[in-house]
């Protein structure tokens, strides 16, 4: 979400670091969550060979390798990031939308298999 801003926001690292600190109560993890979201979104900024579109192909790959990762996604959470229509362009918003749309989705279909295996057991 903050990449696709396209811009390094101090106020989405400092959202960040507010949800890491939701997540973790490790001073050392919280740091690593958002030096390692730096990372990842100064590259994406920076090498053209790195976009949004690839790095939601290699999360999609990570969590089907690891579907644990699934519980890691929180729409609350990419949400805060969300800038509003006003104060960005419509291409920067549209996109947001659609990636929060994807992880939605994401969550849909691993849950929703995760529910099947559970009524499997049953019998």
């Amino acid at each position: 979400m903050i990449a696709s801003n396209k811009k390094d926001d101090k106020v989405e690292y400092e959202i960040l670091g507010e949800i890491a600190k939701e997540i973790y109560k490790d001073p050392y993890r919280i740091s690593v969550l958002v030096e390692t979201t730096k990372e990842y979104v100064e590259k994406i900024i920076n090498i053209k060979s790195l976009n949004i579109d690839s790095l939601i192909k290699e999360i999609d790959k990570e969590i089907r390798k690891n579907p644990r990762y699934i519980t890691k996604i929180n729409i609350r959470h990419l949400k805060k990031f969300l800038v509003s229509s006003e104060n960005t362009d419509k291409e920067t918003y549209l996109l947001q939308l659609r990636i929060i749309e994807y992880f939605k989705n994401e969550l849909r279909y691993y849950n929703s298999r995760k529910e099947k295996r559970k009524r499997l057991r049953r019998r």
